[in-house]
């Protein structure tokens, strides 16, 4: 059976520190593959500075020759906010089951895990992945979510066991989608701050020269 991961977020845009994240959960959990999904219209922030179609656009160059990695539209045709939870309806409903999946996230994202729609139940739907972020680190979880603590885990699952939070501590980048977007609307460099694809992209389409900032 194919071990799936997914990784869902604004990607307004995607940086390095997304494809760690990425490639560390692929890594410690020998995923065979992992679902990078953009959200078409992202809950709990103002709206993106770059459209959906650019943000698909950047995720897929970005993922392109990374082996493993894969971008999905299962987002770009929903109307509402993306809520993790709706996107699993929506994997469920195209053949996909949840519980098979390994939902990845940074652990500065899980660290507010019960401001997430549909929780605590969303926890019972699928594994986690939580990979640590520079000033949050993942172990620290544990002290940060004490009601959680007895669920999380630091090595992959047993087969067919229930639902857990795998915690991941590996380095990732320290670099930000608000920082990108301060830089180019500043017209400093990116250089090492997204693939060159994607700024390549960014560049062609003048994407972000004016942007006001919100949050990351």
């Amino acid at each position: 059976m194919t071990r799936r991961g997914l990784l869902g977020g604004t990607f307004d845009p995607i940086h390095v520190g997304h494809l760690d994240v990425a490639e560390a959960a692929r890594r410690a959990l020998s995923l065979d593959r992992i679902l990078v999904v953009p959200a078409r219209v992202p809950p709990h922030r103002r709206p993106p500075v770059a459209s959906a179609a650019h943000r698909f656009a950047m995720v897929a160059l970005a993922v392109a020759n990374r082996r493993g990695l894969l971008a999905s539209d299962v987002e770009m045709d929903s109307d509402g906010p993306s809520y993790t939870t709706a996107t699993l309806d929506r994997m469920a409903a195209r053949g996909d089951d949840p519980a098979s999946l390994f939902l990845v996230t940074g652990a500065d994202a899980f660290r507010e895990i019960d401001t997430w729609m549909g929780y605590p139940q969303l926890l019972d739907r699928c594994h986690f992945v939580v990979v640590s972020r520079p000033g949050c680190a993942a172990p620290a979880l544990r002290a940060a979510l004490p009601h959680l603590a007895d669920r999380m885990i630091d090595t992959p699952p047993a087969p067919n066991s229930g639902p857990a939070i795998v915690l991941v501590d590996a380095p990732t980048a320290p670099v930000s989608s608000t920082d990108v977007r301060r830089r180019l609307a500043a017209g400093e460099p990116i250089d090492g701050l997204v693939p060159d694809a994607v700024a390549a992209h960014i560049s062609r389409h003048r994407l972000y020269a004016s942007a006001r900032e919100g949050q990351a």
